[in-house]
């Protein structure tokens, strides 16, 4: 009776307690804008982490839950036998126990509250109100600086993310409180007109050659008795190669996914990975990042990657937690709306997006029905979206649908270590665009020779009526980035020894310069013998319609098993395994053949079970459609391994940027990512 007298009197004492007088906020998306703007980039801060030479390495963090805005208070009392009414245990500051306290004033052991409503317990155990902020105990390890960061691929602790110079705090400009985001955002920060002349009587300097255009026919010749009506002509167009003067500054729009499954090691290679795209963008790039759950922020302006930019947006990117659902359509509305309503623009633009689950606001639960429609988000194809589909429950399909419509690509992240190593050979694209709205013309000669069809991918083409005429809109290419289009035409007879097919001409515009250059390119032609002659076919042209057919059947094995005729799709994938051993390049071990093959057999065993094709059988076969159809590489499966053979299309820049990521996170037992094999290497003969 004695001890329960005495526990009563220490809980009446404690309800007699002056507390911290501090009401608590449960930590969402709308307080990430204040979160950050409270940020302060002080000398003292630097201090602790910076070198002699003035710079530091600043790592992007996970919050702790006391930093989350769980509010757990560590204010001293007026008294120091303060007791927690749930353990009746003291709570004194200084003895390692987090102290929270409630809406309604009281306070408590959080180890002891956060256990208390675990079990649905949302009253509070003095004066019994109710409590609409929950005390969570989140379990997001502590990442702080200077310190081991957690991540399943084993980097170093001392790994770089990104060195700028220490900023004066005084001069440091805050981000805006994104709950007072303005109507327009045409706040982004100004862009330096560093415009290069350009002699017109001389357009190509020797550093800066023109695009490359070859054309390669089915065969060198028809007899003249022989009419064709699927001629076939390879189109190969090749993109200068990467500057060493200045190259085109990038407007980067990042529409980064904070929802609740995102929490713990997802998020902290998030960041790490967002780390390394701010470190390697320019002082004339702008970067402005999006984050979104329940709800969707921009967490600052877009804003130059200066020093002190540099700064603010890894400091911005830093203060993320991850909680709520997840919406899509909202995050890509903000970013798009960044674009769109910005007051100056750089040559080149383009969002990334990633995301880790389903759209738990726009598609139904049951039915699986779209409830919006993301096209129409989409302001069209010069503003490509670049997505990331980010471990095992993300939603492939929207996130595919998104890239294809924007003219952008959709990237599969099976491994979640694989993160950066996906942003580094994204950007190292971007930061490489040396043509811009290129656009290959199609012009028939002779007056029987007409088009018949064209094989573009992804990429828009037309034909007049009379296929005469035609045209493929290829967009923008990369620094040594090729493009290969198959195109049949009609050939009759002749009694003439030769038959002028075609005329290829290309205009594009560099983003630099802004010059728009046109380029004609010679007649392809073919020879007519009197009698037939023993020929073989073109290696080129052959390797090219193996890719083209190989993307059809990937393409018809997803519809067999989005109908869950798993059977018929493994049947599909098979039989185009077996043309591809058959055909010309094949039969030669051509390495293009050998990595189709290989692409075509993960895809058969990514497809052999129901399971297996929800987690990763979808996702790496709407990536791979994606990289064949905008030929243009993607990240899926072991695309960053010494011995991948989906690497195809990668270019020099994505190679080297690919590099520093895996140079700068990878122990000894990552090697490196190989050259690269472009397009050029493919069409060799090995």
């Amino acid at each position: 009776m004695a001890a329960m007298e005495s526990a009563w009197k220490r809980a009446k004492r404690a309800l007699g307690m002056s507390f911290c007088a501090q009401p608590p906020r449960r930590s969402t998306l709308d307080d990430v804008g204040d979160s950050f703007s409270d940020v302060r980039l002080s000398d003292a801060s630097l201090s602790a982490a910076s070198s002699d030479s003035g710079y530091r390495a600043l790592i992007p963090t996970t919050p702790t839950p006391t930093s989350s805005g769980l509010r757990v208070s560590k204010c001293k009392a007026r008294s120091s036998k303060r007791t927690c009414t749930i353990c009746l245990g003291p709570m004194k500051p200084g003895r390692g126990q987090a102290l929270f306290t409630a809406e309604c004033s009281h306070e408590f052991h959080f180890q002891c509250i956060s256990s208390n409503v675990k079990h649905g317990n949302y009253i509070c155990p003095i004066c019994r109100s109710n409590w609409k902020e929950i005390p969570f105990h989140n379990t997001i390890p502590s990442l702080h600086f200077n310190q081991p960061k957690a991540t399943p691929r084993g980097p170093r602790s001392g790994d770089l993310m990104t060195i700028v110079r220490r900023v004066d705090s005084l001069n440091v400009r805050h981000c805006p409180n994104p709950s007072t985001e303005p109507g327009l955002f045409n706040d982004d920060d100004a862009i330096e007109q560093h415009i290069p002349t350009t002699n017109k009587e001389h357009q190509f300097s020797s550093e800066q050659k023109s695009v490359e255009i070859k054309t390669y026919t089915e065969f060198t010749a028809l007899p003249q008795s022989a009419s064709r009506e699927d001629f076939s002509i390879l189109v190969h167009v090749r993109a200068p190669r990467a500057r060493s003067s200045p190259r085109a500054p990038v407007d980067l729009v990042t529409v980064l996914d904070i929802s609740g499954s995102m929490a713990g090691t997802k998020l902290a290679l998030l960041k790490r990975a967002m780390g390394f795209v701010i470190q390697n963008l320019g002082p004339l790039d702008r970067l402005s990042v999006i984050a979104f759950s329940s709800s969707a922020r921009r967490l600052f302006h877009l804003r130059r990657m200066s020093d002190s930019g540099r700064q603010l947006a890894l400091a911005a990117v830093n203060s993320l937690t991850a909680g709520g659902g997840t919406n899509i359509a909202e995050g890509l509305k903000k970013g798009v709306k960044v674009i769109e309503d910005r007051g100056y623009k750089n040559p080149v633009s383009s969002i990334i997006l990633l995301s880790d689950g389903q759209d738990t606001y726009n598609v139904s639960p049951n039915t699986k029905a779209v409830r919006i429609d993301y096209k129409s988000l989409l302001p069209g194809r010069y503003l490509p979206v670049h997505a990331f589909g980010f471990g095992g429950d993300h939603d492939s399909a929207a996130l595919h649908c998104i890239a294809e419509v924007s003219g952008g690509t959709f990237s599969f992240i099976e491994d979640e270590g694989a993160i950066q190593d996906a942003f580094a050979q994204c950007i190292g694209g971007l930061l490489s665009v040396v043509v811009q709205r290129m656009r290959v013309s199609l012009e028939c000669v002779q007056p029987c020779v007409s088009l018949s069809s064209v094989k573009s991918g992804n990429y828009a083409s037309m034909l007049s009526g009379d296929g005469r005429s035609g045209s493929i809109e290829a967009g923008d290419l990369y620094a040594d980035e090729e493009r290969d289009f198959l195109i049949s035409v009609k050939v009759p007879r002749t009694s003439h020894e030769e038959t002028v097919l075609v005329q290829v001409g290309v205009s594009y515009k560099d983003p630099v310069s802004k010059d728009t250059f046109t380029l004609q390119h010679n007649m392809v032609s073919i020879q007519r013998p009197h009698n037939a002659v023993l020929e073989t076919v073109s290696i080129e042209v052959d390797r090219e319609r193996n890719r083209v057919r190989a993307a059809e059947a990937m393409a018809l094995a997803r519809a067999a098993a989005e109908k869950c005729n798993l059977t018929e799709a493994v049947a599909t994938l098979e039989e185009e395994r077996q043309r591809l051993a058959k055909s010309v390049s094949g039969q030669i071990g051509d390495r293009l053949c050998l990595n189709l093959d290989a692409e075509l057999k993960e895809m058969q065993e990514r497809m052999a079970t129901r399971r297996r094709y929800e987690v990763s059988g979808r996702a790496y076969v709407l990536s791979g459609l994606s990289s064949h159809s905008w030929q243009r590489a993607t990240a899926r499966g072991d695309f960053t391994h010494g011995d991948s053979l989906v690497q195809s299309y990668q270019t020099p820049s994505m190679v080297d940027m690919l590099h520093r990521s895996q140079t700068m996170t990878l122990g000894p037992m990552h090697p490196p990512v190989r050259p690269a094999r472009s397009a050029g290497k493919r069409s060799q003969h090995k």
